[in-house]
């Protein structure tokens, strides 16, 4: 969204003929870094507006991060648009959200003050208002960008501000959606939606693709896109090299559900189950390679078994021992309790019959507590956190192309060293374990035997 200027007449063909320019729908995200000064950063965890909100008592920190936020928004409207008009209505509209929010936020705290209501049963609530605030901007501002330039552009908003109507999510796109003659208009869409069910309650920062999924089953879509800045690749190409790695081309919902899984999402396993319900094939482009027309994801088979991807994840191991576990049942259940209660991501798991595994996706200071609950809940067993990776090398179809072996032989070859491996007959993906330090190693090696040498071997056939 950051580079949108970029792509007025590639993406969003400005100048086409009308056959070419209507009859799709454009689903934006916030533009870059807004979302993590609205609420906190993704990776960094640096509290945004919706963290020091939620732990504020004096300072008002929130106050000078909502203000933060109202200038990085003004600075991304000049960045973008041209015209004196366009910029006084754009920032007009940053002005009116931002104080409304603050407004909205002054007000909850002064009634929680009263300590009949409680500000933490709010807080999710506070959540979807301001992450809405960064959608609504990037479809507005690129809403005024494209009229400009002659496109009949339609900003549609289904964040909810100031919409005293309670609408599930299905009825909120049909609100937002029914009037629009997608013939000759080219609606812009928000991202974030409003819904009673609460996008952020469920999915968290994946709902965007929840919405955009649930709009092309709503309009019937020929086919859904998702623009990104590069190619879904065999490979992260930093990592491995831009010549060394393939365009994916083609793969299925299947594997691009273990994509996710690894953290490396072509879309939220949630949007692509929706799509897959609809008939509707998912594509995913580098939205500055206008020509090539990306990778497909679709419900079909492979035309050859292969390796398609090679991506890794830092995990932390919690492996949880007792001798008296075996032949006995429930232990599993009471320890995913305990991890469901303290929402940690579980990426996967392994067992025999006295131990258990959870390789786990969460901050360690999260499962510092979850394993004092364990300890608790088992006061007999003995607890051990590893910090970890999990490699994996995923494809369609692996049947015959030994990935097991050929991976092993090539983490030996470069002297690296496989602590655990998992991979269920019929499975997608092959998951090697290792440490942390040697995961980049792991993946390199991996890439360079199991997608490199049998691309060089198809080819010389």
């Amino acid at each position: 969204m950051s580079r949108l200027p970029e792509l007025r007449e590639t993406l969003f063909r400005v100048g086409a003929e009308p056959e070419q320019l209507y009859n799709r729908v454009f689903v934006v995200s916030a533009f870059g870094g807004i979302t993590n000064k609205l609420l906190e950063h993704k990776k960094s965890g640096t509290p945004g507006v919706y963290t020091l909100f939620a732990n504020d008592d004096t300072d008002g920190g929130w106050l000078d991060a909502l203000t933060g936020v109202a200038d990085a928004m003004v600075e991304i409207n000049h960045e973008v648009l041209e015209h004196p008009g366009d910029l006084t209505m754009a920032d007009e509209f940053v002005r009116e959200r931002i104080e409304g929010a603050r407004s909205c936020l002054f007000d909850l705290k002064r009634l929680c003050s009263y300590g009949h209501f409680r500000l933490g049963s709010q807080m999710m609530v506070i959540r979807e208002l301001l992450s809405g605030l960064g959608e609504a901007h990037s479809a507005f501002v690129s809403m005024l960008m494209l009229q400009r330039a002659g496109v009949n552009a339609r900003f549609v908003d289904l964040s909810g501000w100031r919409d005293e109507t309670e609408y599930n999510l299905t009825e909120r796109i049909s609100a937002g959606l029914d009037n629009v003659d997608l013939a000759t208009e080219l609606p812009i869409v928000t991202g974030y939606a409003q819904c009673r069910e609460g996008l952020m309650r469920e999915f968290d920062r994946g709902y965007s693709e929840v919405t955009f999924s649930r709009i092309a089953a709503h309009t019937g879509a020929g086919e859904a896109i998702i623009h990104k800045e590069f190619h879904l690749s065999s490979a992260d190409p930093n990592l491995v090299g831009v010549d060394a790695v393939r365009k994916l081309g083609h793969t299925n919902f299947n594997a691009a559900d273990q994509l996710s899984n690894m953290g490396m999402e072509a879309i939220h396993p949630n949007a692509a189950k929706t799509l897959r319900k609809a008939g509707i094939p998912l594509r995913v482009t580098n939205a500055f390679d206008p020509e090539d027309p990306g990778t497909l994801i679709d419900d079909q088979p492979a035309d050859s078994p292969a390796v398609e991807i090679v991506t890794g994840l830092n995990v932390v191991a919690l492996e949880l021992f007792e001798q008296d576990m075996a032949g006995v049942k429930g232990y599993d259940r009471r320890v995913l309790d305990i991890l469901t209660r303290h929402q940690v991501r579980i990426v996967t798991k392994s067992t025999n019959a006295n131990t258990i595994t959870h390789y786990l996706d969460a901050p360690l200071k999260t499962i510092r507590r979850v394993e004092n609950d364990l300890t608790d809940e088992f006061p007999n067993a003995e607890i051990t956190i590893h910090r970890l990776a999990l490699v994996a090398a995923i494809g369609r179809d692996l049947t015959g192309i030994k990935p097991i072996e050929r991976g092993l032989q090539a983490m030996e070859e470069a002297g690296l060293r496989c602590l655990a491996l998992q991979h269920l007959p019929g499975s997608v993906d092959v998951q090697y374990i290792v440490q942390q330090d040697d995961r980049d190693a792991v993946i390199k090696a991996l890439h360079r035997a199991l997608v490199e040498e049998s691309k060089e071997i198809r080819e010389a056939a």
